[in-house]
């Protein structure tokens, strides 16, 4: 449960660089923390959870490039998964794919649509075993890979599914360590329809998701 598991902190940080090289005179950066660390919140409190341990218990975001900032932001890259989540994203996000199945020539493309099911499968397995499961969320729909930090990422831990209906209980690293976040999805819908409840960001579609790979690192001693 967020509230029990969860980072005390809602997203939110100042504009750094998530990876920063010094080639001489000058600072090269990737990526900004000001777009959200939320792939490093999910991957941290789901250490701590394996690990039986409790969550980092500060109440506001930590100062950049304190022990639990650089922890965050570590995880933060670990769930970019490189180079293949930035493809994913990219792919799911591109406007050539379609939310329909199409036929181009000899290939059968299967589009954000039949993409989103079989990936609420693959979820429902994992959440099915025991495990929390870190979720992809495509927001946008677009071929502009400079709009990669406007999707995000939660953790899903528990569902209930009905008639063509999931409701996925998650937790919303916008939204701080809220137990009534959900993740509703209409599968046969179409296309899929797909949407946080509440949502506190202006785009409150959700064109996909999948399933974002996951390996357990030890949570540093505090």
């Amino acid at each position: 449960m967020p509230s029990q598991h969860a980072l005390r902190f809602a997203n939110g940080f100042p504009s750094a660089p998530a990876l920063s090289w010094s080639l001489g005179a000058v600072q090269v950066g990737v990526g900004d923390v000001a777009d959200g660390v939320c792939g490093g919140m999910v991957f941290a409190a789901l250490d701590h959870w394996r690990a039986g341990l409790p969550p980092p218990s500060d109440p506001a975001p930590p100062a950049p490039g304190s022990p639990l900032y650089r922890y965050l932001v570590r995880r933060l890259i670990d769930s970019w998964d490189l180079p293949v989540g930035p493809l994913v994203y990219l792919g799911l996000m591109s406007p050539l794919l379609g939310d329909g199945d199409r036929v181009v020539g000899p290939l059968s493309l299967r589009g954000r649509s039949r993409r989103t099911r079989d990936e609420w499968s693959r979820i429902r397995a994992v959440l099915d075993q025991g495990h929390p499961c870190p979720l992809g969320l495509v927001k946008v729909r677009s071929a502009d890979p400079r709009l990669l930090g406007r999707n995000h990422q939660v953790l899903a831990y528990g569902y209930e599914a009905a008639s063509g209906r999931a409701r996925l209980a998650v937790y919303d690293p916008n939204q701080g360590a809220d137990d009534d976040v959900t993740l509703d999805i209409d599968l046969e819908a179409s296309p899929v329809v797909a949407q946080l409840v509440p949502e506190v960001s202006a785009e409150r579609e959700v064109f996909a998701l999948f399933a974002v790979r996951y390996r357990w690192k030890s949570p540093p001693a505090r």
